[in-house]
């Protein structure tokens, strides 16, 4: 596994955010101590980027929409030598990242993490079952040990920088695994939790419109 001569030692977090300004707070809190969060601001019209300064996150702005321009300008603004990626709304648990950076340090490429609904309702039937299909098609497809599209994952920067610009919508956790596969990196898949939302409105299973966008990124990725 290549290594980043260039970043320091460490951990930066990064959560890509559009309105989490009610979860945000949580999330922050349970980043593990020694990690760097940066907040992501995907054109949130909430109190989001105020949120994430006044719990003492480093702030980045990205103007351009989707969820993968958002994670793409963190890492661009990372400085360390390993990236972690989650969600900004409450619903996995940064103190479970530990587990994942530690399978990177060991040796794999990319670290994602696997979720498991600690509660009925948790992951709504519908989203559950297009995340099904689509790692079923990476499995058979393109032979990655995977079950998820890894929304919470960990890799060095400098790897993660070197596959170039990925998809910036939707279709991001998706096409970085496919481009991993191409690279043939090694990819460790780990158990985490996963439960409700804290606060605010989901962007893919919060609406029908939400949903189709979801699809049709995914779609466009697997052509």
């Amino acid at each position: 596994m290549a290594t980043d001569q260039c970043a320091p030692a460490g951990v930066t977090v990064v959560i890509p955010c559009r309105n989490e300004a009610e979860a945000l707070p949580g999330v922050l809190a349970a980043v593990p101590a020694g990690y760097r969060p940066i907040v992501v601001d995907n054109g949130s019209t909430d109190t989001t980027a105020a949120v994430a300064a006044e719990s003492g996150a480093r702030v980045v702005s990205e103007t351009r929409p989707g969820y993968g321009a958002a994670v793409q300008a963190g890492i661009a603004a990372s400085g360390t030598e390993l990236v972690a990626v989650l969600d900004g709304d409450g619903s996995m648990d940064p103190g479970e990242l530990p587990r994942l950076v530690a399978a990177v340090r060991a040796g794999a490429d990319l670290a994602v993490g696997r979720r498991r609904p600690v509660t009925r309702g948790a992951w709504p039937w519908h989203t559950r079952l297009g995340n099904r299909i689509v790692a079923h098609r990476l499995r058979s497809r393109y032979g990655l040990p995977v079950h998820d599209i890894g929304a919470m994952r960990v890799a060095q920067r400098a790897r993660l920088e070197s596959l170039g610009r990925l998809h910036d919508r939707f279709g991001y956790p998706l096409e970085l695994l496919v481009r991993a596969a191409d690279a043939d990196w090694v990819v460790r898949e780990i158990d985490i939790s996963y439960q409700p939302r804290t606060g605010g409105k989901s962007k893919v299973s919060g609406s029908a419109r939400g949903s189709l966008r979801a699809t049709r990124d995914f779609l466009a990725v697997l052509r």
